[in-house]
């Protein structure tokens, strides 16, 4: 089981607390990522980490990725993803089948974010109040 906490800093800013690792999240400032954009980084990290074990692994010449994504989001409540969009810039004597699989590997297989986005994922919420 992972544990994380943040601590609410006025307004819509939020940062870690302490023990948890580092991050900063504002919905009001452009500066600093949005939750949504967190999420939007988790699964381009994701997917990018696993394409790189997996063209590591198989011996591949990959000498720089850069990714990329795009994402639409629903106009009404939730304002969910509708559409994401990884793009991912491969740099090295890469074949493209093999790219084509690290990819593939990822998405369907190994990348815990992207799978988290499932439809008949288990999501509960709970809450405590103190004064």
């Amino acid at each position: 089981m992972h544990s994380l906490s943040l601590d609410w800093h006025g307004d819509f800013s939020f940062a870690s607390s302490a023990g948890s690792p580092a991050i900063q999240l504002d919905s009001g400032k452009p500066d600093v990522a949005s939750p949504m954009q967190a999420l939007a980084y988790a699964a381009m990290g994701c997917m990018a980490m696993d394409v790189v074990l997996i063209l590591k692994k198989g011996r591949h010449d990959l000498t720089g990725l850069k990714v990329l994504f795009d994402g639409e989001r629903s106009a009404d409540h939730p304002k969910r993803y509708t559409t994401m969009h990884v793009r991912f810039e491969v740099k090295g004597n890469v074949p493209e089948d093999a790219v084509t699989r690290a990819i593939e590997m990822s998405r369907e297989k190994y990348c815990s974010v992207s799978n988290t986005l499932r439809p008949d994922l288990d999501f509960k919420t709970s809450f405590t109040i103190t004064a």
